[in-house]
This record gives structure tokens, C-alpha cells and sequence, in this order.
């Protein structure tokens, strides 16, 4: 969670840390709302009407909890999740982590392409096909040409697509004091179909791939800076800790408004109008212009097609830099491709696995909803091995998590353990 700023700073002063300090937390944040999510929350929009509102007030704290863990892991040990792990757990279990990861990764990046050329030809009337093939050779060209630093910035500022989704809910109008109770009072689910959506918002929302990313970032940030081994990298500043506190809060309450904005939409529109059941990302923005006109449906394709732009790089990225750890492999976005053979070549067959996946006829939504549904299995045994780092006072050069920061984390376990065996016994 994160720690509140230090009493000595003003209010100027503080303004001009969170300005300084948004970058991977930021980024982090956005890509949480990847095709991937915007699909598993519509789904629950469309499923389940507003009834889930109450879970983006929840997840907040509990994904900023994690993602500052996972950032102050890669800030003061100098590397990645997996470098980590490996210190500490058997390697079959750390292949079994990286290996579950890869696959759900690659599901995702096929369903996630699938979705962006579904929106893109909405838009454009061509065959989605083509769309796919595109954006997949677009994706990996600037992964591998791109810099690090290149490679951010431009996801920066890919992040303001996200604001077509609070947009399109206005565009649309609610009823506001049923949209206040709803996220003010938890409905807690009754059947598994409940459950099992809940399981796949916790599983999207606090999902596995950016544990491994957002540590792997850090250490990219340091590299970008010249701090190339990993002696050169151990430690962090009080300030630094901070500035990176500020990032992920403030990535984490974007990622859940966004969330919060894109159930609401659609079940105002869609389930409001009997419309429960969404098998293609592009019949999610095509159900919402009867309703809500061409602007929301257009805002709602739009913002498909920027995240998974956003997106893609992390989920290939983050599984690469996962096997490259483990496997002891040169790596790094900041490394030409004959540097890192070996790193590029995982982004490049995930990717092209993914555009496999699509031309077998894949459902996209199904597949976005049940990928959600793993990483929220998968999520709560990855979380139990990062507690264990967190605390590991010689891992993190003495500057373990705070106290109240596992806390936070291990109740996060906790719920996310309870939510899938819920999935199953009810």
C-alpha cells in the first residue's frame, strides 16, 4: 500500500515529486487494463449489472500493496521476480512459475490482439485478420528497434487512451445514487458464475504478469541511468522509495477507475437492456450504440485498440524477462537484438503464438474472461512466494517491505485463495 509522504514536505514539494516520480508505476497501472481486462469488465457489467462496483474500491489498495512490493523488490535487490526466486526456491518450482506464466501470457496476447482487430475493423469495415498480422509485426518492430526509455515514453502517453472509458460513462448517464450504493455496499456473490467473475477481476486486476514486470522495469530504470550490474543497483533512497510509492499509487488508482468506469458502462447499457451474454470484444462496442450512440461505441473501440498496444509489450516482455532470470539469459529492452538472442526470441515466438492462436478460431472474450480466471488462480501462490522475498532481510539488503505493507499483501493472498477454492465448492 502505498506509505504516506513525510510530514516535512509541502504541499509544492509534493507535486513536484509525484510529477517526477510517474513512470513504471504509471505504465504498470495502464497495462493493467489491457483488452484482457476491459473484456472480463464488461463481461461483469453486462453478467451482473453494477452489482460489482464495490470490488474497484477494493482492489486499489490491494494492487498498489502489490505492485509496491514488487517495485521495492527490483529497487533494492538489483534485479527481477525471477532472479529472486531463484535464490530461494527449488529451480523446478521457479520452471513451473515461469512456464504457467508464459502460457497464460500468450493466451492473453492472442486474445488481446484478437480484441484490438475486432475493434479496429469496427471502425474500418476490413477484415480482422489483417488487423491481427498488423499490429502483432507493429508490436514486436518497436519492442525490439525501441530503446527502453523509447519503449516508455511512448506507453506513457498511450495511458490518456484510458480516458475514453470515464468518458463514454458520462456520454452514457447513470443513475448516480444506484451507482453510489452499488460501490459503497458489497454484494457478495451467490453462484459460482458469480464467483468465477469475481475470481477473473481479482485475476486481471492483480495479475501475474505485472508482479514480474513492474520489478523488471525497475531494474531497467536503473540500467537507463548507467547502474549496469547488480552491485550498482542494490539499495534505494528513502526518496527514491517515495517517488516510487507515489507512481504506483497513483498507476493503481487509474487502473481501477478505468475499471470501475468500464463496469458501469456497460451495465447501464447492456445489462439494463437485457444484453447479458458478450462473446467478441467488438459486439461489446457495438451493443452500446443503440444505447449510448456512435461516440461511446467509437471511445469504447478506440480505447480497445490503444491498450493493447500498451499491453502487449509487458505481457511478452514480462515472460521473457521471467525466463531470461531463471535461465540465465542477457537481457533487456535496452539491449540490441544480438545481445539478447535469446530474451527477443521468447518476445517474438509469444507473439507469433498469439497470432496462431487467432486464425484457429479462438472466441476472444472467452478466451480474455478464462485467461483472467487462471492469473486469479495463479496470482495467490506467486503472492506467497513474493512475501517470502519481501521479507528475506538479506535479499533486500535490510530494507525489507514495511510491516504494514506485507500485511496488506497477505490478506491480498488471502482473499484471492478464498475467492478460487469459493469458485469451485459453491
Amino acid at each position: 500500500m502505498p506509505t504516506s509522504i513525510e510530514p516535512r514536505l509541502s504541499p509544492s514539494r509534493r507535486i513536484r515529486l509525484l510529477l517526477k516520480s510517474l513512470g513504471p508505476g504509471i505504465i504498470t497501472g495502464a497495462a493493467d487494463d489491457d483488452p484482457s481486462g476491459i473484456a472480463t469488465y464488461s463481461v461483469a457489467g453486462a453478467l451482473l449489472g453494477s452489482k460489482l462496483l464495490w470490488t474497484a474500491l477494493l482492489t486499489w489498495p490491494l494492487m498498489a500493496a502489490v505492485q509496491m512490493m514488487c517495485a521495492r523488490i527490483g529497487m533494492v535487490t538489483g534485479q527481477g521476480l525471477a532472479g529472486n526466486f531463484k535464490q530461494r526456491f527449488p529451480r523446478w518450482l521457479l520452471l513451473a512459475f515461469v512456464i504457467a506464466l508464459l502460457i497464460a501470457n500468450t493466451i492473453n496476447i492472442a486474445a488481446d490482439l484478437a480484441g484490438m482487430a475486432d475493434a479496429a475493423a469496427m471502425l474500418s469495415g476490413i477484415n480482422s485478420h489483417w488487423f491481427v498480422v498488423l499490429f502483432a509485426l507493429l508490436i514486436s518492430w518497436a519492442t525490439v528497434r525501441l530503446q527502453y526509455t523509447q519503449i516508455a515514453n511512448v506507453l506513457k502517453w498511450l495511458v490518456l487512451v484510458l480516458f475514453a472509458y470515464p468518458i463514454t460513462a458520462f456520454v452514457v448517464g447513470a443513475n448516480w445514487s444506484q451507482v453510489l450504493r452499488d460501490t459503497l455496499v458489497p454484494s457478495m456473490p451467490h453462484s459460482r458464475e458469480e464467483w468465477s467473475t469475481l475470481v477473473a477481476i481479482l485475476g486481471t486486476t492483480i495479475s501475474p504478469y505485472l508482479f514480474f514486470w513492474q520489478a523488471s522495469e525497475e531494474v531497467e530504470e536503473e540500467k537507463s541511468v548507467g547502474q549496469n550490474t547488480i552491485a550498482q543497483r542494490k539499495g534505494a533512497t528513502p526518496e527514491e522509495l517515495t517517488m516510487r510509492n507515489l507512481d504506483v499509487g497513483v498507476g493503481a488508482f487509474f487502473s481501477n477507475m478505468v475499471m470501475f468506469f468500464i463496469i458501469l458502462t456497460t451495465a447501464i447499457t447492456l445489462n439494463q437492456h437485457g444484453i447479458k451474454n458478450i462473446e467478441t470484444s467488438r459486439q461489446a462496442a457495438e451493443a452500446l450504440r443503440p444505447f449510448a450512440g456512435n461516440l461511446a461505441a467509437t471511445l469504447f473501440t478506440l480505447g480497445i485498440v490503444g491498450v493493447g498496444f500498451l499491453a502487449i509489450p509487458t505481457l511478452a516482455g514480462s515472460a521473457a524477462y521471467a525466463f531470461a532470470e531463471t535461465l540465465g539469459w542477457r537481457q533487456g529492452l535496452n539491449k540490441k537484438l544480438k545481445q539478447a538472442r535469446w530474451f527477443y526470441a521468447l518476445i517474438l515466438v509469444s507473439t507469433a503464438a498469439g497470432v496462431a492462436l487467432d486464425f484457429i478460431g479462438v472466441n476472444p472474450v472467452k478466451a480474455l474472461y478464462w485467461t483472467a480466471v487462471i492469473n486469479g488462480l495463479l496470482a495467490p501462490f506467486l503472492l506467497v512466494a513474493i512475501l517470502i522475498v519481501a521479507a528475506d532481510k538479506k535479499l533486500m539488503q535490510n530494507q525489507p517491505s514495511s510491516r504494514m505493507g506485507w500485511i496488506v499483501v497477505a490478506i491480498t493472498t488471502i482473499a484471492m485463495f478464498a475467492a478460487g477454492i469459493a469458485m469451485f465448492v459453491v
